[in-house]
């Protein structure tokens, strides 16, 4: 990865600890770790690893115990709530293992929240936007239906839709296949590496030790620390993938 992207993400030795009865649990010890922009990382690591609590404080859903977090040039440790809120909600597109759409929602609607608490936005420019990131993902004939009506991979291209539609400085994924099947995952792969190569920063959290053979960059965690930080120099194609997966008949 070129030295002269912009840095979106720099950790400088973040440490979690939380009080648990009288134990202090030690979930994050000294990580430290930079990505620049058009990256496509994934953090992988077992449950217990840390990466959860790392994801948390990377969507500024938590603070540090110590050390410093910068998010597109900006300290996020000092941050109160709202000014955290705020940030989380210009700066980072979140896409969860469960959706985390409205049920009785249309698609449009979905991908329209974010933008919500924007004033920057009209309602009919937020439509626009909305329908655009939708045809970005491949649900231009879908903007109607509701989540209830759509199968597991378009909810997840909706949000996936909903968290481009503000611009994001990242894309922050979070187990964003666990709940889908092969067939599915690769779509959902094929779609991320699609971004990518438009020019988009993805952080993938993931247990799945398949998921890094299609990123740009691999860091792993165990116990609170940074194992291992590895440039993928063979990118796996997730398109030849899902074109050699053998077809269901069922």
């Amino acid at each position: 990865m070129a030295s002269d992207m912009k840095e979106i993400i720099r950790l400088e030795d973040i440490r979690r600890n939380f009080i648990v009865g009288e134990e202090t649990v030690h979930a994050l010890r000294g990580i430290s770790f930079t990505i620049r922009e058009g990256e496509f990382v994934t953090i992988v690591g077992t449950s217990g690893s840390g990466k959860s609590t790392l994801l948390n404080i990377l969507g500024c859903l938590d603070t540090p115990t110590s050390g410093e977090y910068f998010l597109d040039g900006v300290s996020v440790r000092t941050m109160g709530k709202n000014a955290r809120a705020t940030l989380r909600n210009r700066k980072i597109g979140f896409v969860f293992q469960n959706y985390n759409l409205l049920p009785k929602t249309t698609a449009v609607e979905n991908v329209e929240l974010p933008l919500m608490y924007n004033s920057a936005y009209s309602a009919a420019q937020r439509r626009e936007k909305a329908v655009q990131a939708l045809i970005a993902v491949g649900l231009g004939d879908r903007l109607q239906h509701k989540s209830n009506q759509m199968s597991g991979g378009q909810m997840q291209r909706v949000a996936i839709a909903r968290a481009l539609v503000n611009d994001p400085a990242v894309i922050l994924a979070d187990e964003a296949t666990g709940n889908l099947d092969t067939r599915t995952s690769f779509e959902i792969l094929v779609l991320l590496q699609k971004l990518h190569a438009e020019g988009k920063t993805i952080i993938f959290v993931t247990h799945n030790p398949e998921i890094p053979q299609y990123a740009s960059r691999n860091i792993t965690l165990r116990d609170g620390h940074v194992t291992s930080d590895t440039t993928n120099a063979h990118i796996l194609s997730a398109a030849s993938a899902l074109a050699n997966l053998p077809i269901n008949d069922d």
